[in-house]
């Protein structure tokens, strides 16, 4: 009778479970806690303590030196009764459109031209970049010589092909026209680099295809390229309605006007007064610190709402 053949056992070792490991703590990370503490320390300081504070600062009427008063809600009633706050956004508006509309328009048309030159790419893209980077008082103080009525640039070259002057920064039209030529030239540049990239990204292979199908630039623009750039134009819209409804310096300083009137004035007729700027008016001005604040939550208000519609639009007509 045959034995059966002898079967080593597994070591011990093996089946043996190992043992658990004990959970770690948060405690146990506070080396990599302490080195990101400086960001979060910064950000509470200077961002969440002062947001909460001009919220709370909202419900009071203070003049910056003497004890809070306890307003309620009567500064925000008093806002949406404020005819000057709603002249204000207004003026904004009519601004954020002015240059934002061109702006990307411009941008785009930079952006597919830079994508496809051949030599000098580098050289372009700073070029293009350089605007966003120049101080804004610096530039703000060119395009005021630039508008000029008596000496200004764009009078002259209306009065080269036989127009009349046109007072730039003394009429209501003209005000906006300055500040949002200012605003597109100052953001066409950042964003033509935005679309570049998002440009770049598309595959080559497509472009081959729709040339081998007889596909046009502008078929090929409109079927091609902008559907697949919308994140990116989602994106440039976003951020420029963002910036453009917070718009200050461009104003504050293209409209400096004399030792009798307020440097937040926004002008003649109050016509470049932007909701920044009569919030800085009502602050500083009027020493209506508690005021200043509700006009403050009311302009995060107005870009929240005009982000989220621009979001919506645009995500809308990409589902169409």
């Amino acid at each position: 009778m045959a034995t059966a053949p002898v079967v080593d056992k597994p070591p011990a070792s093996v089946l043996e479970t190992p043992p658990e490991q004990p959970k770690k703590g948060i405690l146990s990370y506070w080396r990599l806690y302490l080195a990101l503490s400086p960001f979060y320390l910064l950000f509470l300081v200077f961002g969440l303590i002062p947001v909460g504070f001009s919220l709370y600062l909202s419900f009071h009427r203070w003049d910056g030196l003497g004890s809070m008063e306890w307003a309620g809600l009567d500064q925000y009633k008093y806002l949406l009764s404020d005819t000057d706050f709603w002249s204000s956004i207004g003026n904004t508006i009519v601004i954020w459109a002015l240059a934002t509309f061109p702006m990307i328009f411009l941008a785009m048309i930079t952006a597919v031209m830079l994508n496809s030159a051949v030599r000098f790419k580098n050289l372009y893209r700073f070029a293009y970049f350089l605007p966003n980077v120049t101080s804004v008082v610096a530039v703000a103080i060119i395009f005021g010589s630039v508008f000029s009525t008596n000496f200004g640039l764009v009078n002259a070259l209306l009065q080269a092909v036989g127009l009349d002057q046109v007072a730039w920064l003394n009429t209501p039209w003209g005000i906006k026209v300055a500040i949002a030529t200012l605003m597109t030239w100052q953001w066409t540049g950042y964003n033509a680099i935005i679309f570049l990239a998002g440009l770049q990204t598309i595959p080559g292979e497509l472009y081959e295809a729709a040339r081998v199908d007889g596909a046009g630039p502008v078929q090929t623009f409109f079927r091609i390229t902008l559907p697949l750039l919308r994140p990116v134009l989602l994106f440039v819209l976003v951020i420029s309605t963002v910036t453009g409804l917070q718009s200050f310096s461009e104003p504050q300083v293209l409209l400096q006007t004399t030792a009798n009137e307020s440097t937040f004035s926004g002008g003649p007729d109050h016509a470049g007064r932007t909701m920044v700027l009569y919030f800085f008016q009502q602050t500083f001005d009027n020493n209506d610190f508690g005021y200043g604040a509700a006009v403050a939550w009311g302009i995060f208000l107005v870009v929240v709402l005009f982000s989220i519609i621009n979001w919506r639009l645009v995500q809308r007509r990409g589902e169409e």
